[in-house]
């Protein structure tokens, strides 16, 4: 006999805060945070011009918005576990999106040459090998996956957990933050990591995560002129304890997925 696994709680959640989360991480004042501080150094030396990226929790197509600035003739496709989120990103990138949860077994539709997620792969916590394995079905053999995820090597992340189980913005049951070791770990044989890069500091959280903090919109244009110079300065400091996030990109090997 086979058991269905009950709804992941995380697709409920982000229908709830689709609005709220669209608003706040994707301003002015966000995206030009996203640009600086994640865009570019997971782009630096990778020539995706004519390629195929899976924009993994794509929310409403920002990310894949901003790769065809970068690259004109990119061609992107949406992944995402909320229905509202594939819905606007067909409106707003005119582009196909597919609603999955990344943590069931998925047989894509379509093998892509890259794939990027920002902040997503900790909201698949309830089976990231299955997760892991996913994307390495999307992925083809040479192919790169890039990502940002908050680091769990953060020095505060003892507060972090508490913080996310009080606070109405997080689903703390099936998000946590992660080990970028412990992730290739999981991740092996089907990805090699490149490059891994630890970031995050005061415009990380009063810009790019203002709706947690409940920083007003309407200061975050003042805000970021100030505190992005700040971002810089505070992202040369050494370790990885400092930093709320970790940036990596990864290599597809051909090593075949199995059930």
């Amino acid at each position: 006999m086979t058991h269905e696994r009950a709804p992941n709680p995380q697709a409920a959640h982000y229908n709830a805060i689709h609005d709220a989360y669209e608003a706040h991480y994707y301003d002015d004042a966000s995206m030009a945070y996203r640009h600086r501080f994640l865009y570019q150094p997971l782009l630096e030396g990778l020539q995706l011009e004519n390629a195929s990226v899976a924009d993994l929790a794509c929310g409403s197509g920002h990310n894949s918005l901003a790769l065809r600035g970068y690259f004109p003739k990119i061609r992107t496709t949406g992944y995402d576990i909320s229905e509202a989120a594939c819905r606007d990103y067909r409106i707003n990138t005119g582009g196909g999106a597919h609603q999955i949860d990344l943590t069931q077994p998925y047989s894509p539709e379509q093998i892509h040459d890259a794939a990027l997620v920002i902040g997503g792969l900790h909201h698949c916590v309830i089976d990231l090998k299955m997760t892991l394995k996913n994307v390495a079905r999307i992925v083809r053999p040479g192919g790169h996956f890039m990502m940002m995820e908050p680091s769990d090597q953060f020095i505060l992340s003892s507060v972090r957990r508490i913080w996310y189980k009080a606070d109405h913005w997080f689903e703390s049951d099936t998000e946590h933050a992660l080990k970028h070791d412990e992730l290739v770990a999981m991740a092996a044989p089907y990805f090699v990591p490149e490059k891994v890069l630890y970031s995050g500091g005061p415009a990380f959280y009063l810009i790019l995560n203002s709706l947690i903090m409940r920083v007003p919109l309407a200061a975050k244009p003042i805000l970021a002129p100030v505190l992005f110079p700040i971002e810089s300065l505070y992202n040369r400091l050494p370790g990885r304890g400092p930093f709320a996030v970790f940036l990596a990109r990864w290599r597809r090997t051909d090593v075949p997925v199995h059930a």
